[in-house]
C-alpha cells in the first residue's frame, strides 16, 4: 500500500469514528465521561453488580413459583377443558413422571356393624334377643385437620372427671352375650330340677385314666409335649424353659422409645398426601368431611365438581388422593390443598376422572391432575413426620372421623391418660379398637371396649358392671386405667423442664440431686392434689418458697414447690380430694422461672415422679373375677366376627 492510499483509507476510518489513540488504560477519573480508550472500574463493578442482582432475583421469583408455592390449582378458563361426568372418559397423558415417595404408612379405617344374641330383663321376664354393636378398626391419624380444630387443651387435671365410674347403665353387656345369633326373639324361663334327675356321665374316671396313660406311653420315647392329669392345657414353668433353652419374653420397664428421624423436622407444619378407597356408594359430602374439608370447603368443592360427579355420590370403588398443607393461620391443623378423583383399576377410560384445588383466594376450583402415581391396594399415607399429632390431637381426630360423640372421645383418653403421656406425639402405624352399643331412638351407643396399641404396646380396657350397679373399664388384669396419684397436677399438665436426678443447679452452679421434677407454666396456673389425703405442711420453705405437702395412704407422699401463693382457707391437716384446687404456679424460693417442683416420697424415700410404677386406683374384687373372665371372651368374640351382611359403613 502506498502512501497516497494509506492516507485514503486513514481518512475512510476516522470518518467512520476510527481512532489512532495509545492502548486502553484505567485512569477513567482523567475526564468526566470515560472516553473509549479508558477503562471505568466503577462503571465495570456497576454493571457486574446489576447482573447479579437481576440473576438473584430471577432466581427468587423462580424458587417462589415452583418450590414454596400455597396452593396447586389452575384458572379454570386456563385449562380449556370441558366437562365430562363420571361416565365419561378424558384424554388423558398418564406417562409422567412419578413423584418421589415420602415415608408410607398402610391405614385402616373400618366401622362396621355386627351383631349378637344379649340376654335382657323386660317386665321381669328375661328375653335373648339380637343386639347390633358398632365396631371399629383404625389407625390412629397421623395428620390433624379441622377434624379436631375446636378440641380443648390438653389438661390432665380435667380429665380425672372423664374416668369416674358410671352407673344407670341403658346396656348391661356384662356375661349377657350369647356365641350365637337368634330368630326373632327368645323367652328364658327358669325351674327347679327334679330331686332324682342324675345327668348322664359323658366320661368315666376310669376312662380318663386310661386315655392318659396309654398318651404317655406313646409319647415316652418321642419328642413332645407330656400330657397332663387335666383337661386344659397347662403353661410351661420357668424352669422347663430354661432347661428347654427357650428364650423368656418380658417387658422392659422404663424404657423411652424414640423413632428414627426419617427426614428433616420442620419448624413448622409440610405437607402429607393420602390415598384411600370409598367402599360403598354414597355423599361425596361424607367422604370430604371425614377427611378434613370444613363445611365450606364441601359447599366450594361440591359446586366445583357438580357436572363430573353424579348426584347419587361417589361409586364404590372410586379411588381419593388428597394432599393436605399448611394455612396461614392455623398452627396445629392442615388443610387439604388438592383432592384427585380416580376410577378403579380396570374400569374403562381413563383412570383420572378430575382435580380440585385450592386456590390463592381459598376457592376450590378445578386443577390439573398431579404427577401420575400407582395406587396402592390398601389405603395408605404418605407421611410428613413433622405433621405427626399428639395422641391427645389423634385420638379427637381419629374419634370424629369414625362419628364418635364427644363426651366418648373424652372417656377414652381418661382411660389412658394415667398410663400414656398424651403429649407425645403418635408413631406411624399406631391402632385404636372400639366396640360400643348401636344408638337406639331411646339410648345413646355405650362405650364397651377399647385397644389403643402405641408403639407396638397394646392396652386394653374392657366395660364390666359389678352387683351394684358400678360400671368401669378395666385391663385384662382387672385393674382400671386410673392411677392412685396424677404425675402432672397442674392444669394443662405443664411443660417438663428438669427431670428428677442429679444436675448441675441452675443457680449455685454444683452438682446436687434434683429430688423431683419440674414442670413450667405461667404464673398463676391452678396447681391441683395429686391424690386424696391430709395436708402435712402448707407454708414457706427455704429453697422451696411457699411449699405444700400432702400425705397419701400406705406411706406415700407429695410436695409442691415455688408457689405464687395459696388457697385461702386451708392448712396443716386439711383433707383434700384429687384434682382439688390447692395453690397457683410461681418462682417463689430459689428458682429461675415460674413452675411447679413437684416430689413424690414412699415410705420416705423420694422417686421419680414420672416413672415410677403406681398403683391403681381401682382393681376389681377377686369374687368377680370368673365373671370378668367370660365378658373378655365374650367381647373379644365379638371383635373377631364377620361384619353383618347388611348395614355395613366403611368410614373413610
Amino acid at each position: 500500500m502506498n502512501a497516497t492510499q494509506r492516507r485514503r483509507h486513514i481518512a475512510l476510518l476516522r470518518s467512520t469514528g476510527f481512532e489512532d489513540s495509545p492502548a486502553l488504560t484505567v485512569q477513567s477519573t482523567d475526564g468526566e465521561i470515560p472516553q473509549g480508550r479508558e477503562l471505568s472500574l466503577s462503571w465495570l463493578s456497576g454493571t457486574v453488580m446489576t447482573g447479579l442482582t437481576s440473576v438473584l432475583l430471577m432466581g427468587a421469583a423462580l424458587y417462589v413459583s415452583f418450590q414454596g408455592q400455597d396452593t396447586f390449582s389452575t384458572a379454570y378458563a386456563a385449562l380449556k377443558l370441558a366437562a365430562p361426568r363420571i361416565d365419561q372418559p378424558l384424554a388423558t397423558d398418564l406417562t409422567s413422571k412419578t413423584s418421589r415417595l415420602r415415608p408410607v404408612a398402610a391405614t385402616r379405617s373400618d366401622k362396621e356393624i355386627i351383631e349378637a344374641a344379649i340376654r335382657q330383663v323386660e317386665d321381669g321376664r328375661e328375653i335373648i334377643r339380637n343386639q347390633p354393636f358398632t365396631r371399629i378398626k383404625a389407625t390412629l391419624a397421623t395428620t390433624a385437620t379441622s377434624l379436631s380444630a375446636d378440641v380443648p387443651d390438653y389438661d390432665p387435671v380435667a380429665i380425672l372427671n372423664k374416668t369416674q365410674p358410671l352407673t344407670a347403665a341403658v346396656l348391661d353387656i356384662a356375661t349377657d352375650v350369647y356365641g350365637t345369633d337368634v330368630d326373632g326373639e327368645v323367652a328364658v324361663k327358669t325351674a327347679d330340677m327334679p330331686m332324682g334327675f342324675v345327668p348322664t356321665r359323658a366320661i368315666s374316671d376310669q376312662g380318663a385314666a386310661e386315655f392318659v396313660r396309654g398318651m404317655a406311653e406313646a409319647t415316652f420315647f418321642t419328642e413332645g409335649p407330656s400330657p397332663a392329669l387335666a383337661y386344659a392345657s397347662v403353661a410351661p414353668s420357668l424352669a422347663d424353659l430354661s432347661i428347654a433353652g427357650a428364650s423368656l419374653v418380658g417387658v422392659a420397664e422404663n424404657v423411652t422409645v424414640v423413632p428414627k428421624k426419617l427426614m428433616a423436622m420442620e419448624e413448622g407444619l409440610g405437607r402429607t398426601e393420602r390415598f384411600l378407597t370409598v367402599r360403598t356408594l354414597g355423599p361425596l359430602a361424607d367422604t370430604l368431611v371425614r377427611n378434613g374439608f370444613t363445611p365450606m370447603q364441601v359447599q366450594m368443592v361440591e359446586g366445583t365438581l357438580a357436572n363430573l360427579i353424579p348426584a347419587s355420590g361417589l361409586p364404590e370403588g372410586i379411588r381419593l388422593r388428597i394432599l393436605y398443607g399448611p394455612q396461614a393461620g392455623q398452627q396445629n391443623s392442615l388443610v387439604p390443598y388438592r383432592m384427585s378423583i380416580y376410577r378403579p383399576e380396570g374400569a374403562p377410560g381413563d383412570r383420572h376422572i378430575a382435580t380440585v384445588a385450592l386456590s390463592d383466594n381459598g376457592q376450590y376450583v378445578v386443577g390439573l391432575q398431579p404427577d401420575w402415581q400407582e395406587f396402592p391396594e390398601e389405603d395408605v399415607e404418605q407421611i410428613n413426620v413433622g405433621n405427626l399429632p399428639t395422641i391427645y390431637r389423634s385420638i379427637w381426630e381419629t374419634g370424629r372421623k369414625h362419628d364418635l360423640d364427644n363426651e366418648t372421645i373424652e372417656r377414652i383418653i381418661g382411660m389412658y391418660a394415667y398410663d400414656v403421656d398424651m403429649t407425645k406425639r403418635i408413631s406411624a402405624g399406631d391402632t385404636i379398637e372400639i366396640l360400643q352399643t348401636e344408638p337406639t331412638p331411646g339410648a345413646k351407643p355405650e362405650l364397651l371396649y377399647v385397644g389403643l396399641n402405641l408403639g407396638g404396646t397394646t392396652r386394653q380396657l374392657y366395660r364390666f358392671t359389678n352387683d351394684e350397679g358400678v360400671v368401669d373399664f378395666y385391663d385384662p388384669a382387672g385393674e382400671t386405667g386410673k392411677r392412685f396419684l396424677n404425675c402432672r397436677p397442674l392444669e394443662g399438665g405443664g411443660t417438663l423442664r428438669s427431670r428428677f436426678g442429679y444436675r448441675i443447679h441452675p443457680i449455685f452452679k454444683t452438682r446436687r440431686l434434683h429430688t423431683g421434677v419440674d414442670l413450667a407454666a405461667k404464673t398463676g396456673t391452678p396447681i391441683y392434689a395429686a391424690g386424696d389425703g391430709v395436708i402435712s405442711y402448707y407454708k414457706w420453705q427455704s429453697g422451696y418458697g411457699n411449699k405444700i405437702e400432702i400425705e397419701h395412704v400406705n406411706g406415700y407422699e407429695t410436695a409442691y414447690g415455688h408457689l405464687s401463693r395459696f388457697v385461702d382457707g386451708m392448712g396443716p391437716g386439711t383433707r383434700v380430694r384429687q384434682g382439688q384446687l390447692i395453690g397457683y404456679v410461681g418462682s417463689t424460693g430459689q428458682s429461675t422461672g415460674p413452675h411447679l417442683h413437684f416430689e413424690i416420697k414412699i415410705n420416705g424415700n423420694l422417686v421419680d415422679p414420672l416413672s415410677v410404677k403406681l398403683p391403681k386406683d381401682n382393681v376389681l374384687a377377686p369374687r368377680y373375677r370368673e365373671e370378668f373372665e367370660e365378658t373378655i371372651a365374650q367381647i373379644n368374640d365379638l371383635m373377631a366376627r364377620d361384619p353383618a351382611p347388611v348395614s355395613v359403613a366403611q368410614a373413610q
